[in-house]
C-alpha cells in the first residue's frame, strides 16, 4: 500500500509539473570531485536538475534533502559505522596517495623517517596512508611526530601549506591528496624524494546513497541516470585526459600542466573494485580504534556495499 501511494505520488508530481531533482554533497576543492559537475553539464539525462553542494557524506547521514554524497572511504567508514542505511554505490576514482620527502634530511627509503617530522591531516585518508605506508617500514606512530598543516594548490604556496613547511624545513615529509605533493616536490627540486605503495593503500573516492534514497523509485531512477553520465564522463577522463585537463584545473584552482602531471596517480574507476570489502575491514579496524569506537563486522561492510546501481546504469 505505502509504495502505491508514494508511486500516485511522483505521477501527480509529474503531473503538476514538479520534476524530482538530485541534490548531491560533494567537496569542491579536490581533482576527484571534477568528474561530477563534468557529468551534469555534458551527459546528465535525469528528470530534471542534479546540483551539487559544498559537503560530504557526513552531510549525506544527517540531510534527508540530500539524495548523493562523495568521499574518500575513510570518511564513509566514519558514517556507516553509526549509520548503517548508508550505501556505498559507486567508485568515481582510486588515488596512489604519495609522501615527498626532503633528502637534505637524510631520507632516502622509508625507515629514514623515523624520527622526523611527517605532515598530514588528521582524521583524514591521507593520515591512514601515512600510518600504512610507515608501517610498511616497520615503523610505529611511537617512532615519528606528525605535524598539521594545509594543502596548497597553486603556487605561491603561503605558510603554513606544507609545501612552504618542506622548503622552510619545519616538516620533512608529507603525504596528502594531489596537488600539494606535486607542489612540494617541485619547490624542492633535486632534494625531492617520492614514496608511494599502491598496494598497501589508495584513496577510494567514492559515491555514496541511503537505502531510503536507493528505494524511492523517482529518486533511484535519476542517481542511475546520474551514475550513466559519470560513466560517460569517466571513459573521457580516461581516453581523453588532454581534453579536459584545463577543464579540471578550472575547477579547483590547479594550473593544467600540474593536472597533467599528477593525472597518472588517478585510476578513473567507475566499478567496485573486487578487494574492496577486503581493503575496507583492514581499514576500518585502523578507524575504529582512534575513533574509540567497535570494529565494523565484515558481514556489515559487505552491506555497506550496493553494485546494483552500477548494474542499472549499463542497462539504460
Amino acid at each position: 500500500m505505502a509504495q502505491g501511494i508514494h508511486v500516485l505520488g511522483i505521477l501527480l508530481s509529474l503531473f503538476f509539473g514538479q520534476a524530482i531533482s538530485l541534490k548531491i554533497a560533494t567537496s569542491l576543492q579536490w581533482i576527484e570531485y571534477t568528474p561530477q559537475p563534468y557529468a551534469i553539464k555534458n551527459f546528465y539525462k535525469g528528470t530534471d536538475t542534479a546540483t551539487l553542494s559544498s559537503g560530504g557524506v557526513a552531510n549525506l547521514a544527517t540531510d534527508s534533502s540530500l539524495d548523493l554524497a562523495a568521499n574518500a572511504e575513510t570518511q564513509g567508514l566514519k558514517q556507516y559505522a553509526s549509520h548503517k542505511n548508508l550505501r556505498l554505490i559507486y567508485v568515481i576514482v582510486e588515488v596512489g596517495y604519495r609522501m615527498v620527502a626532503n633528502q637534505a634530511a637524510g631520507i632516502t627509503k622509508i625507515g629514514d623517517l623515523k624520527g622526523k617530522r611527517i605532515g598530514t591531516m588528521q582524521g583524514t585518508s591521507a593520515s591512514y596512508f601515512v600510518n600504512k605506508l610507515l608501517g610498511s617500514a616497520n615503523l610505529k606512530s611511537s617512532d615519528y611526530t606528525i605535524v598539521s598543516g594545509s594543502v596548497c594548490m597553486k603556487t605561491p604556496c603561503g605558510s603554513g601549506t606544507f609545501p612552504s613547511m618542506i622548503t622552510g624545513k619545519k616538516i620533512d615529509a608529507f603525504g596528502i591528496w594531489e596537488p600539494a605533493v606535486e607542489l612540494g616536490a617541485k619547490s624542492l627540486g633535486s632534494s625531492a624524494v617520492i614514496f608511494q605503495n599502491v598496494s598497501i593503500y589508495r584513496e577510494v573516492y567514492s559515491l555514496y546513497s541511503t537505502t531510503e534514497k536507493l528505494n524511492n523509485i523517482a529518486t533511484r531512477k535519476n542517481i542511475v541516470a546520474y551514475v550513466k553520465a559519470l560513466n560517460q564522463t569517466l571513459d573521457v577522463f580516461r581516453n581523453r585526459p588532454e581534453s579536459v585537463y584545463a577543464t579540471v584545473g578550472g575547477n579547483v584552482g590547479v594550473d593544467a600542466s600540474v593536472v597533467q602531471a599528477v593525472w597518472p596517480v588517478h585510476k578513473w574507476s567507475g566499478t567496485i573494485p573486487s578487494d574492496l570489502v577486503d581493503f575496507l575491514v583492514v581499514e576500518d579496524a585502523y578507524l575504529a580504534q582512534s575513533d574509540k569506537r567497535a570494529v565494523t563486522s565484515k558481514a556489515d561492510l559487505t552491506k555497506f556495499i550496493d553494485s546494483s546501481v552500477i548494474a542499472d546504469a549499463q542497462r539504460i
